[in-house]
């Protein structure tokens, strides 16, 4: 049987959008800025960032922010180090760094970057709400005025710009007309709409890109991309994501796990699954659950066990049905087939596999794979003996339960 002949594929049914006719999307990552400033993380030692710089590297992330220099020494340090390393690994991962709209954060910046002979794109940020206006106490002509005096001062020292409007999906389309075309015509190569506190649905996002495309780039005759940086209050950054891509955005940002402000950002590991699984990223994701592991670690963050793909129960299954399906696919010697029959996502693809245990729901066929797989040899007596033990039971059975009950049943027919 062939792969079409199994699976209808409604995403890709007429009338629904091709990825793989899409143009090419870039991938931010923002795990070791905005990730950073998660209330619930702690800040790794460089030695930390450095191995996660490299495994976004081989996960064909294209860029990262490694930093907000303005913050302090601590940061120009690390910030530095990072540089260092780009340049010493020869690591393909382009650098860009966070700065509030104004020359103090630009400038260390411009040093690092004359410094290590890296290029490090600025990404200056400044608020572009009327609720954020009224609670700052910001004028429009303020914001046009810190935006003019740091992009100018920015290109003037030889660095790539970003222009991020924060809080973009709750601006007004004229204030977002003037602040980015003056930032266009600074110098600006990069617009990025900024959901910084998850306010936007799939449809709102749709709708800005559009405006901020039609109405402000084209307009300007300039060649200026457009990035989509999403937060998750809503439970939509994934979402938004896909629908930005869709929309034609050249950039997405993301971090490891979705970490970030408040309940975090669009998870970088979650994108590049769905991005390769509609043919839209072509990187080897074989060390993904290696990345978000070293991420966890650093960062002090555990990975929940129903988290998508990276989680440990994501290729886990107990139930007898599921379990019943997956070892008929594997007595095929299809392995292909028995790692997608009860999984849109084929464990393979992380380097995982998928795992069948004994639970109160499981069916005979849990408990003869299991043994099998451990080792046992083919004893009905020995199947109905932890097949009860699982009935009696109110979770998942651990190895060593099944070992134990085994032990126990080797003992009563001795």
């Amino acid at each position: 049987m062939h792969e079409q002949d199994l699976v209808f594929d409604w995403n890709a049914a007429p009338g629904t959008i091709d990825y793989r006719s899409l143009p090419p999307v870039e991938l931010d990552d923002e795990t070791l800025r905005d990730g950073l400033q998660s209330p619930s993380v702690q800040d790794p030692p460089i030695g930390d960032k450095i191995r996660i710089l490299h495994l976004m590297d081989a996960l064909g992330i294209h860029s990262a922010d490694i930093g907000l220099p303005g913050a302090g020494p601590r940061a120009v340090n690390d910030v530095r180090a990072l540089a260092c390393e780009i340049a010493r690994a020869g690591l393909r991962i382009r650098a860009n760094c966070a700065a509030r709209t104004v020359r103090a954060d630009v400038e260390p910046i411009a040093h690092i970057t004359q410094e290590t002979g890296v290029p490090i794109e600025a990404c200056t940020f400044i608020g572009s709400s009327p609720i954020r206006q009224y609670a700052e106490d910001w004028t429009l002509d303020r914001m046009l005025r810190a935006t003019e005096d740091a992009i100018c001062f920015a290109v003037a020292e030889g660095l790539d710009v970003m222009y991020v409007t924060e809080d973009t999906t709750r601006a007004r389309p004229e204030t977002l007309k003037q602040l980015y075309s003056l930032a266009i015509a600074c110098g600006a190569k990069r617009l990025c709409i900024a959901d910084t506190v998850g306010h936007a649905t799939p449809q709102g996002v749709r709708q800005l890109v559009r405006f901020v495309r039609r109405e402000i780039i084209e307009p300007s005759g300039r060649d200026v991309k457009i990035d989509w940086h999403g937060h998750r209050d809503r439970g939509l950054g994934l979402a938004n994501t896909l629908a930005a891509i869709e929309e034609g955005v050249h950039r997405v940002h993301g971090t490891a796990l979705g970490i970030g402000e408040r309940v975090g950002n669009t998870e970088m590991d979650l994108l590049l699954v769905n991005l390769k699984l509609l043919g839209a990223h072509d990187g080897d994701l074989s060390r993904l659950a290696e990345y978000c592991d070293a991420v966890s670690r650093a960062t002090g963050v555990s990975v929940p066990a129903n988290y998508p793909v990276l989680g440990t129960d994501a290729f886990r299954t107990g139930t007898g049905v599921h379990a019943a399906a997956i070892i008929k696919a594997r007595q095929k010697g299809d392995d292909w087939l028995a790692d997608r029959v009860y999984s849109s996502v084929p464990a393979a693809l992380v380097g995982r596999r998928q795992i069948i245990e004994i639970s109160p729901v499981s069916g005979m066929s849990n408990v003869r794979f299991w043994l099998f797989e451990h080792g046992y040899t083919e004893d009905s007596g020995l199947a109905e003996h932890v097949f009860a033990l699982a009935k009696r039971t109110d979770h998942v059975l651990t190895d060593d339960e099944v070992h134990q009950c085994c032990r126990e049943y080797t003992e009563l027919t001795k």
